[in-house]
């Protein structure tokens, strides 16, 4: 069953995405949706179900150039926390 929504949206914005969605052969309204989908899925991927909430939790908090040497890290870490 389909709702209606309510956008707030510059009027350009509009104006551009009518032509492009007319050269595409799709309503504005297919077009949002289907954009919906895709983030919305692209989420489902980045966060399984599966996972508990508190390994979702922790995931990312490792900085980016901390994924080759982790286990450097959290020996220092551990050696940072018994040590004191």
């Amino acid at each position: 069953m389909n709702n209606k929504l309510t956008l707030t949206i510059e009027r350009e914005i509009i104006e551009i995405a009518k032509k492009y969605s007319k050269q595409k052969g799709q309503s504005l309204s297919e077009m949002v949706e289907n954009y919906f989908k895709l983030i919305t899925a692209e989420k489902q991927k980045m966060y399984p179900e599966e996972l508990s909430p508190r390994v979702r939790q922790l995931r990312g908090i490792l900085p980016k150039e901390a994924n080759s040497n982790y286990k450097e890290i959290i020996s220092e870490e551990r050696l940072k926390k018994y040590d004191a």
